[in-house]
């Protein structure tokens, strides 16, 4: 349980540093003001765990510790410092989906942990992954009247659900530590934005 507990700080450190960034290119694309760029950056970065504690009756771990928040903080502060917002296009791109890939893998990681430790069923793993790594993103595209990504971006939420199936079976198999966990982490990472990059999708209805 300590070596399970350490393994999903990790994820979520990882999933909130990179969502944080997410939302601060999200936010500044759009001309939002200072406010609106922390509020942005905190929902993209906290929302999904605090979601995926109320669904598992856990008191929200953000509001229980102050590092969460911390983090948030640090990143935006850098942010500005180097002048992130300042990227030429192309650059500001690529940053994007970058650190949004890497919070979309992480999250899902911490989800399917969160919801093993409660003895979820296969779909409950993969229902929490999705709600850990999107629930944020979601929240903050609603908030700026934008469909989210995870109804249109280039397998999103798909690679969640697959993430969320694999560490279920090595979780049956006793086999979750940090290098299988690492594995599945770089794997994911590199599907995604080869996805991405290749614009892969799932099949859409035509009339």
């Amino acid at each position: 349980m300590i070596n399970e507990t350490f393994l999903l700080n990790i994820a979520d450190f990882i999933g909130i540093a990179s969502f944080a960034l997410s939302g601060f290119y999200v936010a500044t694309k759009d001309r939002l003001d200072l406010l609106g760029i922390f509020i942005a950056s905190f929902l993209t970065a906290l929302g999904g765990g605090i979601i995926r504690d109320i669904v598992v009756n856990k008191e929200p771990f953000t509001f229980l510790h102050s590092y969460p928040s911390l983090i948030v903080v640090c990143v935006l502060i850098l942010s500005i410092f180097f002048r992130l917002h300042r990227s030429d296009k192309i650059l500001k791109s690529k940053l994007l989906i970058f650190s949004d890939s890497i919070g979309l893998v992480s999250f899902s990681i911490s989800g399917s942990l969160v919801a093993l430790q409660s003895n979820f069923s296969l779909f409950g793993v993969s229902l929490l992954a999705i709600i850990t790594a999107t629930g944020g993103g979601v929240m903050r595209d609603i908030l700026l009247n934008k469909i989210p990504l995870l109804l249109v971006s280039e397998l999103y939420g798909t690679i969640s659900i697959a993430i969320a199936v694999i560490i279920f079976f090595l979780n049956l198999y006793g086999t979750i530590n940090f290098v299988t966990l690492g594995i599945v982490f770089i794997l994911a990472l590199a599907f995604r934005l080869f996805a991405y990059y290749k614009k892969w999708h799932l099949p859409y209805l035509s009339d």
